[in-house]
């Protein structure tokens, strides 16, 4: 595994920390650990693992802006935990109402000593934290609308919420609040085909 992590890794073109590759491994053993007894993802196979865990969480690390980052709807993790192994200088906060993906979000936290990881068990639009965070994010959660709805208020006032996607929302951003502005990124994952994900940065005006 370690071998196709690195080679996926070479493929995304950003430096990392000496020991993330093997710490990606720690965290794709667990997961698949992890779900022969508790149903946390669909995606089982190895490769696919890599690919669309790993690979589409680690391919927005361009796009993170400041030190406090949110991951709502965090699952299992992603793509908080990968990001947290990539970005050790910044503070991530997990957020996830299902208490078996969060007791799996802790787990790891210890077992790889992130010390930059806060895992939270609550519905996002009932998170009260201090502050508000320079980048929110999420993937796979909800159409654009309702993430506002729900999420929107804990973007911070020069912040960003990214939201993660596979094909161009055209629908979902008809449907976009005049109180937001954004732009579309495809992104390119790979082991992917083109196209197949974008990201939405919405800033509130």
């Amino acid at each position: 595994m370690i071998d196709s992590i690195r080679k996926g890794l070479l493929q995304l073109g950003r430096d990392l920390p000496d020991n993330a590759a093997a710490r990606f491994g720690i965290l794709l053993d667990e997961l698949e650990r992890w779900n022969r007894r508790v149903n946390l993802t669909a995606i089982r196979e190895r490769e696919a693992m890599i690919t669309r865990h790993l690979l589409d969480s680690l391919v927005v690390r361009p796009l993170l802006l400041g030190r406090r980052i949110l991951d709502v709807g965090t699952g299992a993790g992603f793509p908080g935990l990968p990001l947290a192994i990539a970005e050790p200088e910044r503070n991530f906060e997990l957020v996830d109402s299902n208490t078996r993906k969060i007791m799996f979000v802790q787990h790891m936290a210890v077992l790889l000593g992130l010390d930059n990881v806060t895992a939270v068990k609550a519905r996002t639009e009932d998170y009260a934290p201090a502050k508000r965070f320079d980048t929110v994010i999420a993937r796979a959660v909800a159409a654009l609308p309702q993430l506002l709805d729900i999420a929107g208020h804990h973007v911070g006032e020069d912040g960003v919420f990214v939201a993660l996607k596979g094909r161009y929302p055209a629908e979902e951003l008809e449907q976009m609040p005049d109180t937001w502005d954004y732009s579309v990124m495809e992104l390119d994952v790979p082991g992917l085909e083109p196209g197949s994900r974008h990201a939405v940065l919405m800033r509130p005006k």
